[in-house]
C-alpha cells in the first residue's frame, strides 16, 4: 500500500496502518531531521516527535494537495527548523544573561576548562618522548616546519628524522588514547 492509502486509513484511527506507514517513512522522516538538526540524539526525538504528530494529525491531510510524503516531510521540516530556532535562542539568552552578570557563558568556561586539561595532558604525552623525537614533533607540529626542515634545524639525516617522528607520534597516539 502506498502512503497515501495509509495515511486515510490513520486518519481514520488505523493502528496497523499507523505501524505500516511508520515503517515507510521513518526513515526519511528521520533523514530530512537529521540534515537539519544534525544532533543523532537531538534529531531521533524530533523524528519521533513528527511520527506522532502525523498519527494525531492525520486527519489534516488533504490528498488533493499533494503527497503524503510531501505532507510527512514537511511536518518534519517545520519541526526540525523549530527545534533549532529553539536551541539558538536558549543559547542566545543564555549568553545575554551571562553578559548581564558579568560572566562568562558557561559552555565557554567549560571549553576553555577542557582546552586547558587537554593541554596538561598533551604536555605530559610529550615528556614521555625522547628528546629527538619531542624536538622533531615541537618543530613540526608546533612551529610548523616540514621534515626536511627539522632534519636541517636538528643537523641529521631526513630518514632519522622521519623515523624519530613516525616513533613520536606513535607513543603520542597511545598516551593520548587514555585521555578520550
Amino acid at each position: 500500500m502506498r502512503a497515501d492509502e495509509l495515511l486515510v486509513l490513520v486518519a481514520g484511527g488505523d493502528q496497523r496502518a499507523f505501524e505500516d506507514l511508520y515503517t515507510l517513512v521513518s526513515g526519511p522522516v528521520y533523514g530530512l531531521v537529521r540534515r537539519v538538526v544534525r544532533d543523532p540524539a537531538q534529531s531521533e526525538e524530533v523524528a519521533q516527535e513528527v511520527l506522532l504528530e502525523m498519527w494525531r494529525s492525520a486527519a489534516r491531510y488533504d490528498p488533493g494537495r499533494g503527497s503524503a510524503l510531501s505532507w510527512i516531510l514537511t511536518l518534519a521540516h517545520r519541526r526540525a527548523v523549530d527545534r533549532v530556532r529553539s536551541a539558538r535562542a536558549a543559547g542566545e539568552r543564555e549568553q545575554r544573561e551571562a553578559l548581564r552578570a558579568g560572566e562568562p557563558a558557561f559552555d565557554q568556561v567549560a571549553e576553555e576548562v577542557e582546552a586547558g586539561m587537554e593541554r596538561e595532558w598533551v604536555r605530559r604525552c610529550l615528556r614521555r618522548l625522547t628528546d629527538l623525537q619531542r624536538q622533531s614533533v615541537t618543530l613540526a607540529y608546533y612551529d610548523g616546519y616540514t621534515y626536511r626542515e627539522v632534519a636541517e634545524r636538528l643537523a641529521l639525516p631526513l630518514g632519522t628524522v622521519k623515523t624519530r617522528m613516525r616513533d613520536g607520534l606513535t607513543r603520542l597516539r597511545e598516551c593520548l588514547g587514555g585521555a578520550a
